[in-house]
């Protein structure tokens, strides 16, 4: 079977475009503007948007697999696609035509914005309110962390019910809402372009018409379509860096040598070994990520057990992989190029990220144990 032409066509961004940037993108913090715009220009920012509004019509094996190239030479760039997607999801079924016609032009960016101070990582469960006001409803929230949060046109955004109730609603907000505001600019550990920020909304009012679906019905979107989509596409981030780490720790492992012995770091068995585990724990985590997808794609029994599984077990072994990376090339590992610190640092984030690792496990057991999830 030949590579499907998205992947032809990513693989060339990443190596060409992608990678260019990528060591100033996370030495200097800033958003991967020019990567992000070719993917644009290439059409990938519309590879899941329906071909009838301009886009490739693709699904979430794609999706995936385009977030997983990328994420091998920018974790940024790839976490900005990968909540893109997201958003796009979303909207693609209740948005309204003209944003999925922008979206699969490349003229519209979106991102998520459900994790909120509140309720910490218990992203389903908003405590932002909406209520009806003179002009429609006004919104405000307080989230916590929202990627591409400056740079999105609009945001996917979750709220209370405006009528009450403990589910949440859902609704497209334009970045350029009187009463929300981005900030401050993120300065973390890895992932440093990603733009993850907080986004507060004091008094927003939206057109009634910007709610996504009806009032109340957010959280079955958010586990149908979002869950499954973050989750693989997260699990594709960490393979991703996994494959990176790997590569580039066998690469310096094998050039660099001791001339006294007339040998190389590769030589040594121990460091072998350290060289094949990571080449395990990676394909391991990419054996279920695949059959996560097949899962999908069939309507499988186990498909929401293998959901919470991917982006846990993906993100557990990054830690290992990247980890084990930097002991494997020693000192040589903390300079920037050789390429291996970057990805240690920018694996910490998959652990953390709503559902967090912890909370994966919890549910998992749940599901093993024939308990309901919420």
């Amino acid at each position: 079977m030949s590579e499907p032409a998205y992947l032809k066509t990513v693989a060339s961004l990443a190596s060409d475009v992608v990678a260019k940037h990528a060591a100033a993108v996370d030495k200097q913090a800033r958003f991967p503007q020019e990567s992000i715009d070719a993917l644009g220009q290439a059409g990938l920012l519309g590879l899941i948007s329906d071909v009838e509004v301009g886009g490739q019509g693709q699904g979430i094996r794609a999706a995936a697999e385009v977030v997983e190239v990328l994420a091998q030479e920018c974790g940024s760039t790839a976490m900005v696609l990968c909540m893109h997607y997201c958003g796009t999801a979303v909207l693609e079924q209740l948005g309204p035509l003209g944003v999925r016609r922008d979206i699969a032009a490349g003229r519209h960016l979106s991102t998520l914005a459900f994790s909120e101070m509140g309720s910490r990582s218990h992203f389903w469960a908003p405590v932002g309110s909406a209520r009806q006001v003179a002009g429609g409803v006004q919104l405000d929230a307080k989230k916590s962390w929202v990627t591409t949060a400056g740079r999105a046109t609009a945001y996917v955004w979750s709220s209370q019910p405006a009528q009450g109730g403990e589910a949440s609603t859902l609704w497209l907000v334009p970045r350029d809402t009187p009463g929300v505001r981005a900030g401050p600019a993120y300065d973390g550990l890895g992932l440093r372009g990603n733009d993850s920020t907080s986004v507060t909304a004091e008094a927003a009012v939206v057109p009634e018409s910007t709610r996504l679906g009806p009032d109340g019905g957010g959280f079955g979107v958010m586990m149908e379509t979002v869950l499954p989509y973050f989750n693989v596409m997260n699990a594709a981030c960490s393979i991703g860096m996994m494959e990176a780490a790997v590569k580039r720790s066998a690469a310096h492992v094998g050039s660099t040598r001791y001339m006294h012995l007339d040998s190389s770091l590769a030589d040594l068995p121990t460091v072998r070994a350290y060289v094949a585990r990571m080449r395990l724990q990676t394909d391991q985590a990419r054996a279920l990520w695949t059959d996560t997808l097949s899962a999908i794609e069939s309507g499988r029994e186990d498909t929401m057990l293998r959901v919470l599984e991917t982006k846990a077990s993906a993100a557990e072994a990054a830690l290992a992989v990247t980890s084990t990376a930097m002991r494997v090339c020693g000192g040589a590992a903390y300079r920037r190029e050789v390429g291996v610190e970057r990805c240690f640092r920018d694996a910490q984030a998959a652990s953390i990220m709503a559902p967090t690792t912890d909370v994966l496990y919890d549910f998992i057991g749940k599901a093993v144990c024939g308990l309901p999830l919420f």
